[in-house]
């Protein structure tokens, strides 16, 4: 798998965004994915040193359209902890 195809999109809520300053960052990543490859996606798209990665399994949501029913795809969050000596990522320094 390469690491394009691991890294889906950045999760950008305000808790997300409180973390930034302490180089914590957050993604939603392919549900096959390990920490390890997460790990190295990372490292490759973006040019830092990851020192920790932590993942969230999210369940679909049960949604009802009248008498049909269906749950909505699961997702799986990464929450990357960046070391004291790596650059920040640039994509999120224009959000702050």
């Amino acid at each position: 798998m390469k690491a394009y195809d691991i890294i889906i999109k950045p999760l950008l809520t305000e808790k997300s965004y409180a973390d930034i300053p302490n180089k914590k960052y957050t993604f939603f990543v392919d549900v096959n994915s390990n920490k390890t490859e997460i790990k190295l996606a990372i490292e490759e798209i973006f040019k830092v040193s990851v020192a920790k990665v932590n993942t969230l399994n999210v369940r679909g949501k049960l949604k009802r359209q009248g008498k049909t029913q269906g749950y909505t795809a699961k997702q799986k969050k990464a929450f990357v902890q960046l070391t004291a000596d790596s650059k920040p990522i640039e994509f999120f320094d224009s959000l702050k």
